[in-house]
């Protein structure tokens, strides 16, 4: 017999060969995200039909304000020393000016396009926001941004072109200079109007929702003034708790707004959650370890490791960044992915992004056909991705049990009595007989057809490698 303490959820008696790990007792949103990443508003728009048919409530968008051109306005990912296009990806995480459009992903019209498009498959559109800093070049700024401004030098707080140091020092983290980025004063009100005016002009042509990039180094009420700041108060702006010189946060109470706030000491996790989502960055870093070792027991992703409600936080298995920037989770297969995907998404608690990688990228080519515009490859409509996107959307207001087998090879996501999740972490093929919640009876999964029996409270079957299936 073995007995595992679960804080707030009491203990749970376990016997061989199953574990029941977790049971919750709240409701989550039961909506997916999936993260466009670096694909044009027009391709966007020509794949609403097939990203709603996937199961997508949200769509995720690069960045869509006034870019530094970078490379000679080359389009590539990621160029190499003589590639025949040139480019970067990350010249959109350099703003010039908050107006819509850039030379990378479209035009306004492009992005009203877009906008229309999802209106017309019912997907709400996730702009990708990023007031905090511009250029690393910050001489390329726009005229009408400093102008806008009151001046160049009212566009930066006092301490903004000073690099961070320590990224655990609060006064540092949101007043300095980040990887050369130039940090906004996005306490003048000046620049809070300007930028508001960004926001507002997006939600008119169709976003519903914004995430906050880098949300971590903008400074909330309680963290240290810059030389130019009277009060801390961009968020009560962003989140419409207040307006700025007349202006105010359209359809407050419509928008999905979560911010980019990574994980670490001293970041005011609980202070943030007063105001926006935030990404569950630790809960990622754990579950690639368990993806890594086809495994479940090699880390804990029971907890989403977080202080704040589930319901308040955005989860993937991947980011852009872990993809494209260390290349931390560049080198998980497709399918070790995609096992990750099913095992959050299945699950009661946080808002799944699910990242979606260039096309033709493998793990010796990190990049693909290398290109900035074009749809990204085909794991976002795997039959098995599809499968649990619709599978969230039944279960919803179910509460969760989770059970592994002793091995860690397998995990049983099980919603109430209605169906189930089942995930081979392994790349081996695995024979199963572990409890379950299902009713008694004879069950056939939702994508590959494969015959499962419940009885007496037990669930027995077998599961190819690194496979899921989903039974309800």
């Amino acid at each position: 017999m073995k007995k595992i303490a679960l804080p707030l959820l009491g203990s749970i008696i376990l016997t061989a060969p199953f574990n029941i790990l977790a049971q919750s007792k709240k409701s989550a949103p039961d909506e997916v995200i999936l993260h466009a990443w670096s694909w044009s508003f027009d391709t966007i728009a020509a794949n609403m039909k097939l990203i709603a048919e996937s199961g997508y409530d949200y769509v995720q968008t690069s960045p869509a304000q006034a870019s530094f051109i970078g490379e000679g306005g080359g389009k590539a990912l990621f160029s190499q020393p003589g590639d025949s296009i040139t480019g970067k990806w990350y010249y959109y995480y350099q703003p010039i000016d908050w107006t819509i459009g850039n030379y990378l992903l479209g035009t306004r019209d492009d992005f009203k396009a877009l906008g229309d498009s999802a209106l017309k498959y019912n997907v709400k559109i996730i702009v990708d926001v990023l007031p905090n800093h511009t250029a690393v070049d910050h001489t390329a700024v726009l005229p009408t941004l400093d102008n806008a401004v009151g001046g160049h030098e009212n566009l930066f707080h006092a301490n903004g072109l000073t690099p961070i140091i320590d990224y655990n020092d609060r006064f540092e983290c949101t007043t300095g200079e980040m990887g050369g980025l130039p940090d906004v004063n996005t306490e003048n009100p000046d620049f809070q109007y300007y930028y508001m005016q960004y926001v507002n002009d997006l939600i008119n042509l169709g976003a519903r929702g914004f995430r906050y990039d880098t949300a971590k180094h903008i400074g909330l009420p309680s963290d240290p003034l810059d030389a130019k700041a009277t009060r801390n108060n961009f968020w009560d702006i962003a989140t419409g708790r207040e307006g700025v010189k007349g202006l105010s946060l359209m359809m407050p109470d419509s928008l999905f707004i979560y911010g980019e706030v990574l994980q670490d000491r001293n970041v005011k996790e609980a202070e943030y959650a007063e105001y926006i989502g935030q990404t569950a960055s630790s809960m990622g870093h754990e579950l690639r370890k368990v993806l890594e070792d086809g495994n479940f027991n090699a880390a804990d992703i029971i907890s989403w490791h977080h202080p704040a409600d589930p319901s308040l936080l955005v989860s993937w298995v991947e980011s852009h960044d872990t993809y494209a920037n260390a290349h931390e989770s560049a080198h998980l297969t497709d399918d070790q992915i995609r096992m990750g995907w099913v095992y959050l998404t299945a699950r009661q608690g946080a808002t799944p992004l699910f990242f979606s990688r260039p096309a033709g990228s493998t793990r010796d080519n990190y990049w693909g056909n290398n290109l900035v515009g074009p749809r990204g490859n085909d794991e976002f409509f795997h039959p098995e991705v599809v499968a649990v996107n619709n599978f969230r959307h039944a279960m919803a207001g179910e509460n969760e049990t989770i059970i592994a087998s002793n091995d860690g090879a397998v995990v049983e996501i099980a919603r109430g009595d209605k169906g189930v999740a089942l995930i081979n972490l392994s790349d081996k093929p695995q024979k199963i007989k572990i409890e379950t919640t299902l009713p008694q009876g004879n069950y056939i999964d939702k994508v590959h057809n494969s015959k499962f029996n419940v009885k007496n409270g037990t669930i027995t079957g077998s599961l190819s490698p690194l496979t899921s299936y989903l039974l309800y």
